[in-house]
């Protein structure tokens, strides 16, 4: 998919190479599907364990890893790095193709990574599980990456008189951040390496939550401003979001990182203020323009986002988290954040990048079969996590309930599946229009040039 001709308009700093964001599209969409498929064949194993004897050695604890990384580093991670080369121009001029070069190389370290924990390599470390000859190269695909991005923003700084000083200072300051993410992941990789804990549970702290969370308010306050516009008349909500979120960052510094249980007030109350994010993050978009086939995918990441931050908060009260460790209820939680918000809120990123392109994501059977096979998957691991606090064999030992629920699983996950497959045709089918309509194009400026020159 990488081997198209060049576009035009690649060697045109002034306007994006539109086969970067279709390209990183692409193979996020791809990893979506592998993984996916691999889910399924976790789902079937949960229900028949033999199964698994017909491709040993790679057990479900080789191909668990495997789903899990594909999901972050694959699907998650590639309309991010689209939007993150948008937002830099290195979608511009001949970077544009260095650009695509370096989405290549982003799924090849996703092989040899994928290659190595079947093999039985793995740090042990949820989402970190690089370890070996991969620790080194996936690290060091992010900073050809950073390269990439840095080359940008210095072109741009010497040869583009559009750039204002305040947003080449808050680029360089996401260069800067960003500089910093392959040697963390080298070194969080490390299995000796620990974050502060929650000593009742052995999750993570209250104050280490809202952490995480306002990180993420933060990545959804930026995100905008790297695919649409604001308003002319900017809506007085706007500034009073990022007054609230300098209110909270100071609130979990002065919170400290240690180790604190849920059943401390400071700690659940402190994570309550997230709540207020309900309604605030709505009110911060409605200051961008935002395009009609954009408008289902919006409406849809707002309805995961109250969810998620409702739950979340419910889920880590004392009594309720004590119930739900270690179960498949914060299994059906992470799905809420990953499958619900998380993807939902990647797609409308990616119509609003493809703008007419994106119509790959208009399948309304598509649509309805991943945003509530996700719903339904959430609910019956919320109520098997439930059931399995109190009877921890319930989860283990077969029976009518527990076959009944993780039959159920299994199919929302085919339905799913079947989702990310019809979006990944639809890519492919407007990729290689694409690519056919842009070697018609090179033919046709070939003829001409060859017919003026006898």
């Amino acid at each position: 998919m990488s081997g198209a001709p060049q576009d035009e308009s690649c060697h045109d700093v002034t306007t994006p190479d539109p086969s970067v964001v279709r390209h990183a599209a692409w193979h996020g969409i791809a990893w979506l599907a592998v993984a996916n498929l691999i889910g399924v064949w976790l789902a079937v194993l949960l229900l028949f364990p033999q199964a698994g004897n017909l491709i040993a050695p790679l057990s479900y604890g080789r191909w668990m890893p495997v789903h899990l990384d594909l999901q972050l580093y694959g699907w998650i991670s590639l309309p991010l790095i689209g939007w993150l080369l948008r937002a830099y121009r290195a979608d511009h001029g001949q970077l544009a193709q260095w650009s695509k070069v370096a989405i290549f190389f982003w799924s090849l370290a996703l092989t040899v990574g994928s290659i190595s924990w079947l093999s039985g390599h793995s740090s042990g470390k949820l989402f970190l599980d690089w370890t070996g000859y991969a620790r080194v190269f996936f690290p060091a695909t992010i900073l050809f990456l950073w390269v990439i991005v840095l080359l940008a923003l210095l072109r741009d700084r010497f040869f583009n008189p559009q750039l204002s000083r305040k947003e080449l200072y808050s680029k360089l300051g996401g260069a800067l951040l960003l500089f910093v993410v392959p040697f963390a992941l080298y070194f969080a990789s490390n299995p000796d390496v620990y974050p502060p804990i929650n000593p009742s549970t052995g999750g993570p702290t209250g104050s280490s939550q809202l952490e995480s969370v306002l990180i993420i308010v933060l990545i959804l306050f930026l995100l905008p401003y790297g695919i649409t516009r604001l308003k002319t008349a900017r809506p007085k909500w706007h500034r009073t979001c990022w007054i609230v979120f300098a209110l909270e960052c100071l609130l979990c510094l002065a919170l400290g990182r240690h180790n604190a249980s849920q059943h401390n007030p400071v700690q659940y109350i402190s994570l309550g203020t997230v709540l207020v994010w309900a309604p605030l993050l709505p009110l911060y978009y409605r200051a961008f323009t935002w395009p009609m086939n954009a408008r289902l995918w919006l409406r849809a990441t707002y309805v995961w986002w109250w969810m998620l931050l409702v739950t979340g908060w419910l889920v880590f009260l004392p009594g309720v988290l004590d119930r739900f460790k270690f179960t498949d209820g914060l299994v059906g939680h992470s799905l809420m954040a990953m499958a619900g918000f998380v993807t939902t809120l990647l797609i409308l990123i990616l119509v609003v990048l493809l703008e007419r392109e994106g119509d790959i994501f208009r399948s309304m059977w598509a649509f309805w079969a991943w945003q509530l096979g996700t719903f339904l998957y959430v609910v019956i691991m919320f109520y098997a996590g439930w059931i399995e606090g109190v009877d921890p064999a319930f989860t283990i030992v077969p029976g009518p309930l527990r076959d009944a629920i993780y039959w159920l699983r299994l199919l929302l996950g085919i339905a799913m599946t079947a989702a990310s497959f019809q979006w990944l045709w639809r890519s492919t089918l407007s990729l290689r229009a694409r690519h056919e309509t842009t070697a018609q194009v090179v033919h046709l400026h070939e003829d001409s040039v060859a017919e003026v020159v006898s």
